[in-house]
């Protein structure tokens, strides 16, 4: 363990004793320090220990002290990044994504070169004024997710892509399959066949178009042609 971070979690050791000293000055020192996760957290088919390292040391240079009165061009990137993957949206649905509550001050900067509508709730939603919005009747292909995919938890508001019903899969590592763009079914590996849980009845068409997708995927993950896919009985 880094001898800075060794001090760090000895001194407050005492009051959670439990938790051991490897995991609070993990912790601490990335909550007090600026911290970058170096690459890579995980390889393909293996996994690998997390691993920090200074953000000045990530970079190769000291990291500009804030300017008091500064306009925060780096909260401003980080806005126009946001929406660039994830607009239209809300600014509860950035500050959920990212965590910060001090993008107000970003989001009025951008404000102008901003494009805002309003959702069926007359919450405002702003979007990049160049950024592809498809016609809402244009058909969505079924995709199979991976845990944690941002594609949910990108949002505050998730119930425009998953039902409340099943809001908890989104935070349980659950792999989700969409269906016409929304959380249909959830989806396992075992061996070398995917295995796939409706949340909800399945016409045939259905079943023929998650099918199809899902034996793309059986095809990747096991490196040869497979139309190993399982899909169990619709519930609902």
């Amino acid at each position: 363990m880094n001898p800075a971070r060794w001090a760090t979690s000895r001194a407050v050791a005492d009051r959670w004793p439990a938790a051991g000293h490897r995991p609070l000055g993990e912790m601490l020192v990335a909550g007090l320090l600026p911290m970058v996760q170096l690459p890579p957290r995980g390889l393909w088919r293996t996994t690998a220990g997390v691993r920090y390292a200074l953000v000045s040391s990530w970079l190769g240079r000291e990291i500009d002290p804030p300017v008091p009165g500064d306009s925060d061009p780096v909260g401003q990137t980080l806005v126009r990044r946001y929406l660039a993957a994830f607009g239209p949206a809300a600014s509860a649905d950035l500050r959920a994504w990212c965590g910060l509550a001090g993008l107000p001050a970003a989001v009025s900067a951008l404000r102008e070169e901003l494009v805002a509508f309003r959702d069926e709730r007359g919450r405002e939603l702003l979007d990049l004024p160049d950024a592809p919005r498809p016609d809402p009747d244009t058909p969505a292909p079924v995709r199979f997710l991976p845990a944690f995919d941002n594609a949910i938890l990108g949002y505050h508001d998730r119930g425009r892509i998953i039902d409340d019903a099943h809001r908890g899969l989104s935070v349980e590592g659950a792999r989700v399959v969409l269906l016409d763009g929304r959380v249909a079914a959830t989806w396992t590996v075992e061996a070398d066949t995917v295995l796939v849980t409706p949340l909800r009845r399945f016409s045939r068409a259905d079943r023929g178009s998650v099918a199809e997708e899902g034996r793309a995927l059986a095809s990747f993950l096991s490196g040869d042609e497979s139309d190993r896919v399982r899909i169990s009985a619709s519930s609902g």
